[in-house]
């Protein structure tokens, strides 16, 4: 194999033990193996820095760094990458056997391709040729009732994703090792929205990734409304913290502290029937509209499930959707707050 085709595979740890093995599993099923596998772990107590020394299916290299966040741990372990080529997943996932084939075939073909004299006559060669990151997809991976309304609520399907504007998951990405030097790898100084944050410097440098709909991770929802609080909360203290979907957040307060307010006040307290009447229907229309997707999603996974389960699946729709909404009008000022105090941590 060129050179040019070998791949690191990458990822970070912090007590996986219990995820780890599926992983590795995965790992070693790939069609297409890494040519290396660097983990960085961030100071686990657990016995997953064993797990990992004691595999032997494949080439692997730990770094162990306590403490490291997310991209510190990323950025480490692609500064000891010997290949040019990086791909990026994550601990807690299951990988589809033919991932890394599907996210690498961009680079392997860029690779073959033989410009002419005039390459500018031939666009697509170009495009190729000029192949810098490649964002693959993941799907849900559902072990339960609540996971399943959990999936259909905050996780997209392929039939919502537009790839001229998809910013990958670093679950399920591949680069030019080059490319990340370029930007300056991930922003250490976020713990969250990191990957999000290294999309948006490298579609600026380098245009818009490559989609890859069949280089597919399989990620487990959050199976609880507290660990899912959490987890949103975080998020949306991320995008605080860099800056980042004001207009989003903003739309979200004025639908929850203004219009939300003024219908429920129409229904309740308008003078005529009419007014009560219009209030009700156009709250109606905005649950509805909220919801669409959700359920449109749901609808995929009707058939595994009973009526009972499908009437339980319909309403936790909603209250995932609230908590979550809840979640991210607490966290995004959290972060603002931060971003105040820190004005030269980025």
């Amino acid at each position: 194999m060129s050179d040019a085709l070998r791949v690191a595979l990458i990822f970070t740890v912090l007590n996986e033990a219990a995820a780890l093995p599926g992983l590795l599993d995965s790992l070693a099923a790939q069609t297409r193996l890494p040519d290396e596998i660097i983990v960085c772990d961030g100071g686990s107590r657990d016995n997953t820095v064993a797990l990992l020394r004691a595999e032997r299916r494949f080439p692997l290299h730990v770094i162990e760094a306590p403490g490291a966040n997310i991209s510190r741990g990323r950025n480490l372990a692609i500064a000891a990458a010997s290949h040019p080529v990086i791909a990026c997943v994550d601990a807690g996932v299951r990988i589809a056997p033919d991932w890394l084939e599907h996210l690498t075939a961009p680079f392997t073909r860029a690779a073959a391709v033989q410009l002419p004299p005039n390459p500018s006559t031939v666009p697509d060669a170009v495009a190729l040729r000029q192949t810098t990151w490649v964002g693959g997809f993941f799907l849900p991976d559902a072990h339960n009732l609540f996971e399943v309304a959990m999936s259909a609520t905050v996780l997209p399907a392929l039939a919502d994703i537009n790839p001229a504007t998809f910013l990958p998951s670093s679950r399920s990405v591949a680069f030019l090792k080059s490319a990340w030097e370029q930007v300056g790898g991930y922003p250490e100084w976020l713990d969250y929205c990191e990957d999000l944050i290294f999309d948006l410097k490298l579609r600026a440098a380098f245009g818009q990734c490559l989609f890859a709909p069949n280089a597919v991770v399989y990620f487990r929802p959050r199976s609880s409304l507290r660990s899912f609080y959490k987890q949103y909360y975080l998020y949306a203290r991320g995008d605080g913290k860099a800056d980042l979907w004001l207009k989003r957040h903003l739309a979200r307060y004025a639908v929850y502290l203004v219009a939300l307010p003024i219908l429920l006040d129409g229904i309740i307290a308008a003078p005529d029937a009419w007014l009560r009447a219009l209030s009700a229907i156009f709250l109606l229309i905005g649950i509805a509209s909220y919801a669409r997707a959700p359920y449109r999603r749901l609808a995929a996974s009707w058939s595994r499930l009973s009526r009972i389960e499908q009437a339980r699946a319909a309403l936790l729709v909603p209250v995932i959707r609230v908590v979550g909404d809840v979640a991210k009008m607490l966290g995004y000022p959290a972060g603002i707050l931060w971003r105040l105090r820190h004005p030269l941590s980025r």
